[in-house]
């Protein structure tokens, strides 16, 4: 914990303001991004565009977009094509939200109630499918199939990673190495397939390889940072209730650390919130007072941190450039959120 507020603060400005920067390079091809987003959501069944159109309404960083954007300014290889493709990997995110909060029931996403709850299960699934359906239509329109088969290639690995979530919902014994090999498939392919786009239309293997790594890299920090966020944030910032994910029967990596840790009594507790789905017999306070006085934040904290740095590092062997900078910041970017 930081022993000086005011560095603190100071500092949280000073990422605020890189952060503009580092979306400021692509913010005109972001508005092209957004505005596609909106006219592809426009349908003559009034749900997918009301539905859409509250989905976008909800804001949301467009980390995905912007990376894909700032690859493609990286490389030199800038086309109309880049809108496309950055609004297909937002449709892509999008639609597993909207899966993903059926699959958890979560009444809650940025602030606002989710889609299911707003509306009902069956036609929040049917979204997502749409969704997802629209995203690949569009990569299509570009004839590009080393592009379609990358995304195909994320989704896939994507989908399989929440399969593996279901399959250890409300296990005790996830393993360090299990968390990892879902965060990958999960959350890592698609910021990797975002970054590496681009290098497929500038005709570089070497750069393909490296920006995929870096999105990599940056995913799992991503999702790291994520997962320290439940415990770490509260609701009015997070958007969605703290310890959302114990309560959904996840366990995630600060308590893979922490579990070999605790005697058999305070291990219990753990085991009450995985089978009740509820803080009925111990209350949130007691986990996150567990998790805060042992140590395992900064351990997680430093793993992220070592992602970060793996990410910055891939990028050493492309020229210098503003669109290098804006990516080497974005690990501090993705570090520093608190949402």
């Amino acid at each position: 914990m930081t022993r000086n507020p005011s560095l603190a603060v100071a500092r949280e400005l000073a990422t605020a303001a890189r952060g503009s920067r580092f979306l400021g390079l692509v913010s005109e091809q972001l508005k092209a991004t957004e505005a596609l987003l909106r006219r592809k959501i426009a349908s003559d069944i009034s749900f997918i565009e009301d539905a859409g159109e509250y989905i976008f309404a909800g804001g949301g960083k467009r980390v995905r977009p912007a990376l894909l954007l700032l690859s493609s300014q990286m490389l030199g290889s800038e086309s109309e094509e880049d809108v496309t493709y950055a609004a297909v990997i937002e449709l892509i995110h999008t639609a597993t939200l909207v899966h993903d909060d059926i699959i958890d029931d979560s009444k809650l996403r940025r602030g606002r109630t989710t889609i299911h709850k707003v509306w009902d299960n069956s036609q929040a699934v049917l979204l997502g499918d749409w969704l997802y359906t629209t995203s690949m239509q569009m990569a299509l329109s570009h004839d590009r199939l080393d592009v379609v088969r990358t995304l195909c290639e994320a989704t896939l690995r994507m989908t399989e990673g929440e399969l593996l979530v279901l399959e250890r919902l409300g296990a005790i014994d996830v393993t360090r190495a299990e968390y990892f090999d879902i965060i990958e498939r999960k959350t890592a392919h698609l910021f990797s397939a975002a970054c590496s786009i681009p290098a497929l239309a500038a005709g570089g293997d070497a750069a393909y390889l490296a920006l995929g790594q870096y999105g990599r890299a940056l995913g799992l920090c991503f999702q790291l940072v994520d997962d320290l966020l439940d415990f770490t944030e509260s609701e009015a910032s997070l958007g969605k209730p703290v310890l959302s994910d114990l309560k959904g029967g996840k366990l995630t990596l600060p308590l893979i650390l922490l579990l070999p840790r605790l005697d058999s009594g305070r291990r219990r507790w753990i085991e009450w919130v995985l089978e009740d789905r509820d803080f009925r017999r111990v209350e949130a306070a007691q986990i996150l007072e567990l998790v805060s006085s042992s140590g395992v934040i900064d351990e997680v904290r430093e793993l992220a941190e070592r992602q970060a740095l793996t990410a910055r590092e891939t990028l050493q062997g492309f020229p210098a450039s503003e669109a290098r900078d804006a990516l080497e910041f974005a690990p501090e970017f993705v570090l520093n959120r608190r949402s």
